[in-house]
């Protein structure tokens, strides 16, 4: 302890004599370890830790794949009946019980004052099976049935939102669905909300739907999640057998609600890696980089040592010539090594933790375990580790090289003495390794902001500037009849066109980028369906007139839907471009009837394709109904404004509660943010694998300076002599430069080779670019040349301004 004492002593008061190679040093090593902290956090907490559930392990989601051949589309249904779930539970012999769920937007009224909230509907059983106890009151009592008080359990987020976070909640009563709710518990703060977050949760005998004939007696009406615990000793295939087994027994029983070619099967897949299956390849492909990210910094760190322990041979030599033996020095060399990586860490570890929201906000977009990311004792265990073998390794590296023969040294230091080949070809690989992994991580992040830049330049099939959208969902227990639904909407359009400042106004069960719209089967009249085949299936909107118009969608043939296409008029639709590319072709489909089989609309029009989905997707096929003749709950007011579409917010919002003030509005924005947040998850990555690619190439133009500034150092007297016969400038600077720029071009070789096998990982994330695009490849590599040529010619250039008589002066 006593040697360790002072070998610690003498690494920082000689770390303190170079502080320029210090600070470079830690900061290289502060860049690699913070980075791989950051990312870990993220890692370690979303993928490596077991669920926050009780036995989490062994829950499971049950899930039913019905694959259909409708020309070569397979769709498929993961969810399942109420008569589904009856079966499962009934039948199986491998469950510990089956829960199900499914959430629906109601509104809450809490002392008259109306709240659209995400409702959670489950089985009683539902937070027992998922080990989840409630942090105040209670859970649903597994006896509770429908005829009993309807009673709600609120999430953490919106008991502190919209109660204060008061505790006594617990008892207190409100309004929802017609019926007064008793809350009984609240759900504590640190656990993922499976499969999305809800507001509130409520018993399945209290949802007015789940609670009516279709939903109990339609087999076909798949509509809820089934999630399951495995028993005991039973392992995932054993209970994958047991439900398959079901599935074949449902499907013998039920021959009408399982074509034989509909592929009907059920397969069972771990919760954990469903709360993680979108999120896995983006944070591996993170942790990856971190790591090269970290090699990268190792490597220049040693490249640093060797550079400065050549100035050091003849201190070396005299502390070898006095008694210290190899391993003595080597132990020296290694501790100040770990000192330098230990500073990294510390510092690293303050980088990390300035950067948990940051990687909490970006791992939101990709799981609901994002809430759980956070710094704790095993990333601080992971952060020394990884400092502890950093400086091992570039400590037992330098030290191997350096530790041989350091007597052989003694008189030659002062700048006389000339690296070793064996050294030298050590630190020209360890340039030439960091500059090919930067390469392979800057074509990474040049086709990520490519594809990025093609994404935002998608034209969507709308015009999004001016216009503000914004959710109205109407209580069922008053507006049942559709007469009522389309008077209110009717009456919500009069008076929003009424408003100064707006151009135009219409209403849409969704907004564009939105997703959610039905999809559904459908026939063309008069043509006629191979055996087994169930016909195309086609997404389904519901829209007012002047919807087309305010949203600049483009009419291509006959019309688009006017006040005449109401309840008692004939039924009519409009189809987009690419629904009629594919089953009519050249032909003209106005007049066609599409339907069922028994219930058909005239096809009056054709419009543009619009992406419904996200802009990455492809155009789905669309049908367009009038919102008069199918009329739903809940609508999306779109407003089109001559100026800021937020101007209007409280004047469209006013509307609404004039017509009924218990009416809540939700999600008000404008289209705008609506397409920049179907960006924010590839601008996120975007952001991280770019920020990655250059923190690798500022440490590599590091490890480039000192090379240069290196060999420039060793070779002082050598160019002194050249100027001093006559050489000029500029062959000097050559002279210098040209071994920084034969590594860059060597580099650049072998990256160029990694790129072409690694960028494939990231293929899927990649719009209209592919993970060989020669045009990034061609940016990417003059971007690098340029910036190794720089990095190499500021000490080139001193180097060159060398005065001969101050380099010949010891001669």
């Amino acid at each position: 302890m006593s040697n360790l004492w002072h070998d610690l002593r003498y690494a920082v008061r000689t770390l303190l004599k170079s502080p320029g190679f210090a600070a470079v040093a830690i900061l290289s090593l502060t860049l690699g370890i913070g980075a791989n902290t950051a990312i870990f956090s993220v890692v370690s907490s979303v993928l490596l830790q077991p669920l926050p559930y009780a036995e989490g392990d062994e829950l499971v989601l049950l899930e039913q794949h019905a694959t259909h051949a409708m020309h070569g589309q397979a769709q498929q249904d993961t969810w399942v009946s109420v008569k589904e779930l009856e079966d499962y539970r009934q039948r199986n012999r491998t469950l510990d019980g089956v829960a199900e769920y499914h959430s629906l937007w109601f509104t809450l009224f809490d002392r008259g004052k109306p709240v659209r909230v995400q409702s959670g509907v489950v089985s009683s059983n539902f937070f027992d099976l998922m080990g989840i106890r409630p942090m105040l009151g209670r859970a649903f009592a597994p006896g509770e049935l429908r005829d009993h008080e309807a009673v709600l359990l609120l999430s953490h987020d919106f008991w502190q939102s919209h109660f204060d976070g008061d505790p006594a909640v617990i008892g207190r009563t409100v309004e929802m669905n017609d019926r007064i709710h008793t809350i009984v518990g609240v759900l504590p703060d640190d656990l993922p909300q499976y499969p999305r977050h809800n507001d509130v949760w409520m018993p399945w005998y209290a949802c007015p739907w789940r609670t009516g004939d279709e939903w109990q007696e339609n087999r076909d009406l798949r509509v809820l999640t089934a999630i399951g615990r495995l028993g005991p000793a039973i392992s995932l295939s054993q209970a994958e057998d047991d439900v398959a087994r079901i599935a074949r027994e449902m499907q013998a029983e039920h021959p009408e609600a399982y074509p034989d070619s509909g592929g009907f099967e059920t397969t069972l897949s771990p919760l954990k890696a469903v709360l993680t299956d979108e999120a896995r390849p983006v944070f591996l492909v993170l942790l990856g980089m971190a790591g090269f990210i970290l090699l990268i910094a190792c490597a220049n760190v040693t490249n640093l040592t060797l550079a400065r322990m050549a100035g050091r041979e003849d201190e070396l030599a005299v502390r070898a010539a006095l008694g210290a033996g190899r391993g003595r020095l080597m132990r020296q060399l290694v501790t100040e090594s770990t000192v330098l990586a230990l500073a990294g860490g510390a510092l690293g570890m303050l980088l990390a933790f300035s950067a948990v929201d940051l990687f909490v906000a970006f791992a939101g977009r990709f799981t609901p375990r994002a809430g759980e990311v956070q710094v704790d004792g095993w990333l601080l265990l992971f952060t020394a580790g990884v400092s502890l073998v950093a400086g091992l390794a570039v400590g037992l590296v330098s030290s191997l090289l350096y530790g041989r023969n350091v007597a052989a040294s003694l008189g030659y230091g002062g700048g006389r003495s000339t690296e070793g080949t064996g050294r030298q070809r050590v630190r020209n690989l360890l340039v030439v390794s960091q500059l090919a992994i930067t390469f392979v991580l800057l074509i990474g992040a040049g086709l990520m902001l490519r594809s990025f830049i093609k994404l935002q330049q998608v034209d969507p099939g709308f015009s999004p500037e001016n216009v503000l959208t914004m959710q109205i969902d109407l209580d069922w227990s008053v507006y049942q009849g559709d007469e009522d639904r389309r008077e209110f909407f009717r009456t919500l359009l009069e008076r929003t066109r009424a408003i100064p400042g707006v151009r135009s106004a219409a209403l849409a069960g969704t907004v564009p980028l939105g997703g959610g719209l039905p999809n559904t089967g459908f026939r063309i009249e008069g043509r006629s369906l191979p055996e087994d085949d169930t016909g195309p299936r086609t997404d389904v909107q519901n829209v007012s007139p002047g919807y087309f118009e305010t949203l600049r969608i483009p009419l291509l043939r006959g019309r688009t839907f006017t006040e005449r296409d109401h309840d008692e008029a004939l039924d009519v639709a409009v189809i987009n471009q690419s629904l009629a590319r594919r089953y009519w072709g050249d032909a003209d489909p106005i007049g066609t009837r599409i339907g069922d089989g028994e219930n058909w609309v005239t096809i009056v029009g054709v419009v543009g394709d619009v992406k419904q989905e996200g802009l990455a997707d492809k155009f789905a096929e669309q049908v367009y109904a009038p919102i008069a003749q199918s009329t739903p709950m809940g609508v999306s007011l779109l407003i089109r404004t001559r100026s800021d579409p937020m101007s209007v917010a409280r004047e469209a919002t006013a509307a609404v509660h004039s017509i009924d003030p218990r009416h809540p509005v939700a999600c008000v924005r404008t289209l705008a943010d609506v397409r920049s947040d179907d960006l924010a998850s590839p601008r996120l990555v975007t952001l991280l694998l770019t920020l990655f690619a250059a923190l690798a190439l500022i440490i590599s133009v590091a490890g480039i300076v000192g090379l240069v500034a290196f060999t420039a150092s060793q070779r002082t007297r050598e160019l002194g002599i050249r100027i001093a016969l006559g050489a000029g400038r500029g062959s000097v600077l050559w002279m210098v430069i040209r071994r920084g720029i034969a590594l860059t071009l060597i580099g650049l070789a072998v990256g160029t080779a990694g790129a072409l096998v690694l960028t494939r990982s990231i293929g899927s994330w990649l719009y209209n670019v592919t993970p060989t695009d020669l045009t990034t490849f061609l940016s990417i590599s003059l971007v690098f040349i340029s910036t190794a040529v720089l990095a190499a010619y500021v000490p080139a250039r001193r180097a060159a301004r060398v005065d001969p008589m101050i380099a010949l002066r010891d001669e």
